[in-house]
């Protein structure tokens, strides 16, 4: 049985990791196939509605060019001013 050297081992140990964390960091994401904010949860219960979206950072992008800080206010604002202000993407609007 062949002995391999410490410096074989440390190359195709160092080179898997390698693989492994760059391969993830230039992965292209797929966004198309993401799901749509479940808007239903985030609608008022009553006509004197008082909508209290959380603060968290996860940004919504719309049709309307309209970046919001994350799905619930999208979907306030869906509700409020019509059918018009569609989903486009999770992320910053370009």
């Amino acid at each position: 049985m062949a002995a391999f050297s410490n410096l074989t081992i440390f190359f195709l140990v160092s080179s898997t990791l390698a693989h492994t964390v760059f391969s993830e960091i230039f992965k292209t994401k797929n966004t198309d196939k993401w799901p749509k904010p479940p808007c239903k949860m985030y609608y008022p219960h009553g006509p004197l509605y008082d909508s209290k979206c959380p603060n968290i950072t996860s940004y919504v992008c719309a049709t309307n060019g309209h970046t919001y800080q994350n799905e619930c206010f999208f979907c306030v604002d869906q509700w409020e001013f019509g059918p018009h202000i569609n989903f486009d993407k999770y992320g910053k609007c370009d």
